[in-house]
């Protein structure tokens, strides 16, 4: 056994019955003065969060971007802030696939402290061209989001 068998891995986070947990916790530079999560930090756990649903679910944005085949945007967000987060909380930011149309996909997400929601978000993403138009998700993408829309577990 090698040393990097013994290093940790990175967070991730996993599917329960078609909907994505992501763990993370509260480190110093995520709060203000105050000693509470800044605002705009949420945002940061979120994007994590997606982007860790999307990897797992299967779907590959790295590839697609680096083959200039397109990337998602996120166009709308509707976030509501109900209690602040503090240094060494534990947290979980927990996404389900609202809505799937034919070039965007709406994700709700929670962040939460056991079980306090502390902030709740519905965060819409379209799929651009390299050149930032919207065009239509990859098939095999959509019949993923689909799924999981429709409350299928994911097993990659």
């Amino acid at each position: 056994m090698s040393v990097s068998d013994l290093m940790p891995a990175p967070a991730t986070g996993r599917f329960l019955a078609a909907v994505h947990h992501f763990p993370l916790r509260v480190y110093f530079e995520d709060t203000d003065l105050s000693g509470l999560v800044y605002h705009a930090n949420y945002l940061r756990y979120m994007e994590r969060a997606r982007s860790d649903m999307l990897r797992i679910a299967g779907i590959d944005q790295r590839a697609n971007h680096e083959g200039g085949t397109g990337v998602y945007a996120v166009t709308d967000l509707q976030i509501r802030y109900r209690r602040p987060a503090r240094l060494d909380d534990d947290l979980m930011v927990v996404s389900r696939v609202a809505d799937v149309r034919a070039a965007s996909c709406a994700i709700h997400q929670r962040v939460m402290r056991g079980q306090e929601e502390l902030t709740d978000a519905t965060i819409t993403v379209a799929w651009l061209t390299p050149q930032g138009r919207p065009q239509r998700q990859p098939k095999a993408w959509t019949a993923i989001f689909t799924r999981l829309c429709q409350g299928e577990d994911i097993h990659p």
